[in-house]
């Protein structure tokens, strides 16, 4: 009994502490000026943003091609895929 009892509370304490650490992106008028210049200075034109999986996520056209830009919070791109 003692075990499981400790088990629970370390699996509740592993989910909160989870929880803690997943934080959501909050899209702001000052972010979304900032992921704009960003990426305005690096030859994108930028349309649609929007936050997904904790990170912010840009609709932006380079040379023609369509692409989604990923950011992190520091206005790191982390990802992107062509459409």
């Amino acid at each position: 009994m003692m075990k499981k009892m400790i088990l629970a509370a370390a699996l509740s304490l592993a989910f909160t502490a989870g929880a803690a650490f997943a934080s959501e992106a909050v899209l702001t008028d000052a972010i979304e000026a900032q992921i704009k210049e960003t990426l305005v200075a690096q030859g994108y034109e930028v349309g649609k943003i929007k936050t997904e999986d904790g990170l912010f996520e840009a609709y932006v056209k380079k040379d023609g091609k369509k692409f989604e830009v990923f950011l992190n919070d520091k206005m790191e791109i982390v990802k992107t895929e062509q459409d």
